[in-house]
């Protein structure tokens, strides 16, 4: 008891220094009550906002993987024994435009796994209308996309690919232009966008059923309007490729979704409006690519040689839903054991999304986490001088204590005592100023880092220095990119709804718009008890130097030397 009073005498009769050192450890414990609470706020963000994600997953073939195999081989001269090596294109169009992708069975057999809470798929294909079924179209914009594709295509024909199915060496996939992307669903699971309120059947018009083999379909409502349809009529639509095969599908009902507000691109020629889409069961979709397989004709090529088949391709998009992100990471190492060849790769768009989105705030919270780890050193450094200072002028005072029979540990436990009153007051006092003013601290900050990772974007977009011509990026069909990995089936799968060329962009670089921008709150009892932690730690490293002077000291020495 006499330790902490004494304590208390000494800190009131040395008001001054005691003030100084109060001043240091609160700007301490502001700046690490700020700094804690960025990265509590950024861990708060990111379990909250993965406990309302959707986890799913794709698995497709991975070309980079293949291209960078074929291009060790070649610089290794594996390709062409006993000869100088060279690029073995045979092998190129098998591995390049095979059917590399894997099938329904295939992913339903990875759907097996103990890992997946949900199953579901799409099957697109490509279809013209009859002379009574016309497609929404601007004319002006479908005139100057054929002229894009004429330039940008080395093959010379008019499909919207680009004439990809030379990859297949001859066979299916030579498609000519098309009106209509017919898109097939397996289940009700897999229409997300019926399911999250961007689309939805108007009134009068039903659904059709989940696994129907029925030739029933849902149009948009511009659709039916350009064609002045009702609901129970009957569309006709036919082969791209042989126009004597035709299908009949009644319209159960019309929709509307926010995405026809926006022209777009098409994996399927002309057909670039959105409102060109058609839903239907993909178990009916599939009887009528079953058909056109039965009643598909061989075309030779007279400038090529090549054979290709009027038989209609789809274009198979699998997804696996995960209850949990560790979920997705188990289902990557179960694949693998189930049989998936290491030249397919497992990818979760959600997740690649969360963690773009999180992106300003992860480096905001590595930032505070740095400015922290300084702020304790230099600090802690600047107390330690203060208190080295502090017990060299009151080394008489500790020379009559312990002459007077008191133990030095005591005596540097009243030190210590007196260090730590200081300190905690001024943590509690800067925990109390940094719970107020972390919340607008840290969005300030974080719309720093926002607004920094879209003017990097930016300049992105503008080192191209040609907007709308992204013939050259990754994954882009001009050449001189790389293929897109997902491709289903023998038909290259470009993207379906891109919102222009600026939109296209953005979803490939990134947008600014989807990261998180703000934080609702930043302090809790997690980082009290944080702070509370640092004034222990910034009292055990003020008062270190003290207890080894103390402890040091020759009370009679002291006594003699004194002036």
């Amino acid at each position: 008891m006499y330790i902490i009073k004494n304590a208390f005498r000494c800190i009131a009769r040395s008001k001054g220094r005691n003030i100084l050192v109060g001043i240091i450890a609160l700007v301490i414990a502001v700046s690490a009550c700020i700094g804690l609470s960025i990265r509590q706020a950024a861990e708060d963000a990111k379990e909250s906002t993965l406990s309302g994600l959707r986890i799913t997953a794709t698995i497709s073939y991975d070309r980079n993987a293949m291209m960078n195999e074929m291009k060790n081989n070649f610089e290794g001269g594996q390709i062409g024994e006993g000869e100088p090596p060279k690029f073995d294109r045979d092998q190129f169009f098998d591995k390049m435009g095979g059917t590399n992708e894997l099938t329904l069975e295939e992913h339903e057999k990875y759907a097996k796994a103990s890992t997946v809470q949900n199953f579901y798929y799409t099957l697109s294909a490509a279809l013209n209308g009859n002379d009574a079924l016309l497609p929404v179209t601007d004319e002006s914009q479908e005139t100057e996309d054929t002229e894009k594709n004429q330039q940008s295509n080395p093959f010379g024909n008019q499909n919207g690919f680009g004439g990809m199915g030379g990859f297949h060496g001859g066979g299916k996939g030579m498609f000519t232009s098309s009106d209509f992307s017919v898109v097939g669903y397996s289940s009700d699971s897999a229409m997300t966008a019926f399911i999250d309120g961007t689309a939805q059947v108007l009134e009068g018009g039903t659904m059709f059923e989940e696994g129907t083999t029925a030739m029933d379909c849902v149009i948009s409502e511009e659709l039916a309007l350009f064609n002045n349809l009702s609901v129970g009529d009957t569309i006709t639509l036919t082969n791209p490729s042989l126009e004597t095969e035709t299908y009949e599908l009644t319209v159960l009902g019309f929709y509307t979704a926010s995405a026809n507000n926006d022209f777009s691109m098409s994996a399927f020629g002309k057909s670039q409006d959105p409102a060109n889409k058609i839903y239907m069961s993909a178990a009916a979709l599939q009887v009528i690519l079953d058909s056109s397989e039965e009643n598909a004709t061989t075309v030779t090529d007279e400038t090529t040689g090549r054979e290709s088949s009027s038989a209609m391709t789809g274009s198979l998009e699998a997804t696996y839903v995960f209850a949990n992100p560790d979920a997705y990471y188990t289902f990557e190492e179960e694949v693998r054991t189930l049989g998936l060849d290491e030249s397919y790769a497992v990818s979760s768009p959600d997740l690649t999304a969360f963690e773009t989105s999180l992106t300003p705030l992860n480096t905001l919270s590595t930032t505070a986490g740095w400015f922290l780890l300084v702020i304790l050193i230099i600090g802690g450094i600047i107390l330690v001088v203060l208190n080295i200072f502090n017990v060299r002028e009151r080394k008489y005072e500790v020379g009559v204590l312990t002459a007077m029979g008191m133990k030095k540990w005591k005596v540097a436990a009243q030190f210590v005592c007196e260090i730590l009153v200081v300190t905690m007051i001024a943590v509690i006092i800067g925990a109390g100023i940094g719970a107020v003013s972390s919340v607008p601290v840290t969005n300030a900050l974080l719309a720093e880092q926002v607004e920094s990772q879209s003017s990097q974007q930016t300049q992105a977009e503008e080192n191209f220095g040609r907007p709308g011509d992204f013939s050259g990026m990754p994954g882009m069909p001009g050449m001189g990119g790389n293929m897109p990995g997902n491709m289903g089936g023998n038909i290259p799968e470009m993207p379906q709804e891109v919102e222009g060329d600026k939109n296209f962009f953005e979803n490939a670089m990134g947008d600014a718009a989807d990261y998180i921008t703000e934080v609702n709150a930043a302090m809790n009892l997690t980082v009290v008890l944080q702070m509370l932690c640092v004034g222990l730690l910034l009292t055990l490293i003020a008062s270190m130097a003290s207890v080894l002077f103390i402890m040091r000291y020759d009370p009679l020495k002291i006594l003699a030397n004194r002036d």
